[in-house]
């Protein structure tokens, strides 16, 4: 598992929602603003520090304050897709005794969000579930599974069809799946993204990993 793929590789904690029951009133707005700091520490972490050690001290703090935000907002998908986020991201930059501990823990949150909702943030709870199972290591090693994988990352990108996480994500499972001529096709599709002011440090740094899988693809042709 790479540090740079995420899953994003969206297992969340101390809910206090019952399935199939209806989510307690939140303040939206405080939601949407505890969600974002996360979403800007993780891109913080991911694209401006550069030392690994570091980056796992960081993560592992950002995680405990996930976990505070789920439960501030309990029954709500988006903490746990985050938290999940980053809790993947935790895994990829673990030792490797601790990595597939995580990634389970990722999954778990990530079905838990899809339980609550499956549409949460356009279709990205089923994007990490997608990035997750073609990230990890399939039987009898860890739980991947490619025919999962790609039917999540299908479903995120009909929900998102223009977007550059959706496309990004799909165009590497396509690569690995040795799919080349439409990997390309999708990953320039991304960089053709709207550009997106609110989270710019991410844009610029998913931007980057389109380019560096094109460059690959190039590399690939040239041989």
């Amino acid at each position: 598992m790479t540090t740079r793929r995420k899953v994003h590789l969206i297992a969340l904690l101390a809910l206090g929602f019952g399935l199939g029951g209806a989510a307690a009133p939140v303040d939206l707005g405080a939601m949407e603003t505890d969600v974002r700091r996360l979403d800007d520490k993780w891109a913080h972490i991911v694209y401006q520090v550069a030392d690994k050690g570091e980056q796992l001290r960081e993560i592992e703090a950002l995680a405990k304050e996930a976990a505070t935000v789920v439960a501030r907002y309990p029954g709500r998908a988006e903490p746990l897709l985050w938290q999940g986020i980053v809790t993947s991201e935790e895994a990829g930059l673990a030792s490797v005794f601790d990595q597939l501990g995580l990634a389970g823990e990722a999954r778990t949150m990530f079905e838990r969000a899809q339980m609550i909702d499956p549409y949460a943030l356009n279709g990205s709870v089923l994007m990490s579930l997608g990035v997750i199972y073609y990230h990890v290591p399939g039987f009898p090693i860890g739980f991947g599974n490619d025919r999962k994988a790609r039917g999540f990352l299908e479903a995120a990108l009909a929900m998102d069809p223009n977007g550059l996480d959706a496309n990004y994500f799909y165009g590497d499972f396509l690569i690995e799946q040795g799919e080349y001529a439409k990997a390309r096709t999708v990953l320039e599709h991304a960089l053709e993204a709207r550009p997106n002011p609110r989270r710019p440090i991410w844009d610029a740094g998913r931007r980057l990993d389109v380019r560096d899988l094109l460059a690959k693809l190039d590399q690939r042709a040239a041989r």
